[in-house]
């Protein structure tokens, strides 16, 4: 039996800290996973219009075996440069990658667009990133807020207010597995015609409100609306859990993770996003070797998490400027 962890957020994975930092004048901000110690990770994309660093060196097939964390940032391209402010952290506490006696922090990242969403982006010439970089890993540890914050403090998600969510499923027999996203997304969150998030169905103790059953008017239009506007998005994500996965089963938790966002976005993987999953294993519980039963359990609980860590990101989510939240425009959830 699984159930959501202490916390609900990716944090009840042992060994994994997260830390947000923003600048609101901008209205954009970074987020940083940061494991304990060096962990195997893997990445999936499956957008059209992705912006990601260091992804390559994660495909099975490549010599890193391992990263030192993960960055999720505002900002499009210019935000890339975040992780080079956590390495600069983690490289005065000689964390990375050995490569003949240098320390090398090993810190993929993907990035949302938000350079659009009202916010002061006079900085184009000198980007805050790398410093919000450095202070998201200064800031790093176990609780920490969801909503608008850090990547989430600028995003959209369709024609509502987006956010950062997370979500966990702890077994007792103590697996743990857990999300955590970032929703800027050109489609929408919402069951068209209802007040009811896609993700209702996965709600786990109201975390999310307490969603109803949605009340459809007739048939569910099957017109692909996408009420954001389209190339100024991207959903990112991370599933972490603390089994002992290879690089390649940790693609496939990150390949099975993508289901997570279909079940909680329509439409999803359009050419307008840039959708990617980071998938972390710490290697702290379990087998030596995962057989594919429990790989696919993994797989189908990251799944299940990142649906509802986007339902808590919109959940979460408060209006900004003129970018009205879920609960302003639909009045939340009895």
């Amino acid at each position: 039996m699984t159930r959501p962890g202490r916390l609900n957020l990716i944090t009840d994975v042992d060994g994994i800290k997260v830390g947000h930092a923003e600048d609101h004048d901008a209205r954009s901000g970074v987020t940083v996973v940061l494991p304990d110690v060096r962990t195997t990770c893997a990445v999936d994309v499956r957008g059209g219009a992705p912006g990601t660093r260091e992804t390559e060196s994660l495909d099975p097939s490549c010599l890193v075996d391992a990263v030192d964390a993960v960055v999720l940032s505002g900002g499009s391209a210019f935000g890339l440069d975040a992780s080079s402010g956590v390495m600069s952290w983690l490289a005065q506490a000689g964390r990375g990658f050995d490569v003949a006696g240098m320390t090398v922090p090993i810190v993929p990242s993907a990035i949302l667009f938000d350079l659009l969403n009202g916010g002061d982006k006079s900085w184009l010439t000198e980007p805050p990133y790398r410093a919000l970089g450095l202070r998201a890993a200064q800031n790093a540890g176990e609780p920490f807020g969801l909503g608008n914050v850090g990547a989430g403090l600028g995003a959209t998600a369709g024609d509502l207010k987006g956010g950062l969510g997370s979500a966990s499923a702890v077994g007792d027999d103590g697996l743990q597995v857990a999300a955590l996203v970032a929703v800027n997304c050109v489609g929408s969150g919402v069951i068209p015609g209802t007040d009811t998030l896609w993700a209702w169905p996965f709600e786990q103790q109201g975390e999310m409100g307490g969603q109803k059953a949605p009340v459809l008017d007739g048939d569910l239009a099957m017109a692909e609306a996408m009420p954001g506007l389209p190339a100024e998005n991207t959903t990112i994500g991370v599933v972490a859990c603390n089994a002992r996965l290879s690089k390649a089963q940790a693609e496939r938790v990150a390949i099975m993770a993508h289901d997570g966002y279909a079940r909680a976005i329509r439409p999803i993987h359009t050419p307008f996003d840039g959708d990617t999953i980071f998938s972390l294993a710490t290697a702290a519980w379990g087998p030596e070797a995962v057989d594919p039963v429990l790989l696919a359990r993994i797989g189908s609980l990251s799944a299940d998490c990142m649906a509802r860590a986007i339902g808590r990101a919109l959940w979460h989510a408060e209006s900004l400027g003129e970018q009205k939240c879920y609960r302003d425009t639909h009045g939340g959830a009895d």
